[in-house]
């Protein structure tokens, strides 16, 4: 996909903002995908305004793309304007005796602001330590390791609104959290700044703290692959999808039903492979395109489907495709 270099007619955006036929494939874990038609990083509120406002006059598509550890992007690449947030400030406000609230921008990487965090003796975060992702991402995903979900500590937040570049406040309940879901996946809107309630704790019990998010991290590092992935890339099933049973609850996993068939570590196609450590995650070995790792995981789709009667459904983002890829 070939792209002309745009003139800008906007004056409050500083020069090469706005850049043309942007190469994605190194911005994404998964390594693959093609260009950006335009391509930004605002470091500050007001850039992301006018970038909206300039997307929206030229009636271009819009993708905000963090660290992109839960994406696929087309071969083709995005057609539209992918926004990649800069804003990076953390701060710290008083709230009671025991808590205190942290407001961090959409760009931090999360696992910055773990240790941000930690170094500062304040604890809970660390629960998510070694998920990749940007603060934006994170909220955006609710991010979630075993029983903790990051809205448990999400407070509030700044949003801005795609059609008008407002930005307002926020509490917790506006964005209707839910297991990998949050109300930012309407598109309207996207996360500016999240504050989070976070313990104060001594400096002993940060430093126990950093230990539990070393353990936490070897022990995410035994069970997945830590690059070249987009982690999961299919949703587990819904209850009402199944109909085995275990111990008198539904196999919902769809990892089971992959280990089941025995895709772990050996399917494959071109350089695309089902992942020796867990069987629901593609790896790309190095050379792999988006179109090997779609042709796998129609695969892994139709063997589950032969032998179980359920479709697995993406949990993966699939990013410019013009059409839906998968079965």
């Amino acid at each position: 996909m070939a792209y002309s270099p745009l003139e800008l007619s906007l004056p409050t955006l500083r020069p090469n903002l706005l850049l043309p036929a942007v190469p994605l494939a190194d911005k994404n874990w998964f390594r693959t995908g093609g260009m950006a038609r335009y391509f930004a990083e605002p470091v500050q509120p007001d850039e992301f305004q006018a970038l909206l406002a300039y997307a929206g006059a030229q009636e271009l598509p819009i993708f905000i793309l963090g660290e992109g550890a839960n994406i696929l992007i087309s071969d083709e690449g995005f057609d539209g304007l992918v926004i990649r947030p800069q804003l990076k400030e953390i701060k710290r406000t008083y709230y009671d005796d025991t808590y205190d609230l942290v407001e961090t921008q959409a760009g931090v990487k999360f696992p910055d602001l773990i240790t941000w965090c930690l170094e500062n003796n304040l604890v809970g975060l660390e629960e998510f330590s070694g998920i990749p992702g940007t603060v934006g991402g994170s909220v955006f995903i609710n991010i979630h390791y075993f029983q903790f979900l990051l809205s448990q500590y999400l407070v509030s937040a700044q949003v801005i609104e795609k059609t008008t570049g407002i930005i307002k406040a926020v509490d917790a309940s506006w964005f209707n959290f839910g297991y990998n879901q949050s109300a930012l996946h309407d598109g309207s809107h996207y996360l500016i700044s999240a504050r989070f309630k976070l313990k104060k704790v001594t400096t002993g019990e940060a430093l126990y703290a950093k230990g539990r998010s070393t353990e936490i991290i070897r022990h995410r590092t035994s069970r997945y692959p830590t690059s070249h992935t987009c982690g999961s890339f299919f949703r587990n099933f819904h209850d009402n999808e199944v109909t085995l049973m275990s111990q008198g609850k539904k196999l919902i996993y769809v990892a089971y039903y992959l280990d089941k068939i025995g895709v772990k570590g050996t399917l494959s196609h071109g350089d695309a492979i089902v992942s020796y450590q867990h069987a629901n995650m593609i790896v790309n070995r190095g050379k792999a395109t988006t179109a090997d790792i779609i042709a796998l995981a129609r695969t892994m789709q139709q063997l589950v489907l032969d032998a179980y009667g359920i479709l697995p459904q993406a949990e993966c983002r699939l990013i410019g495709f013009k059409q839906h890829p998968l079965l």
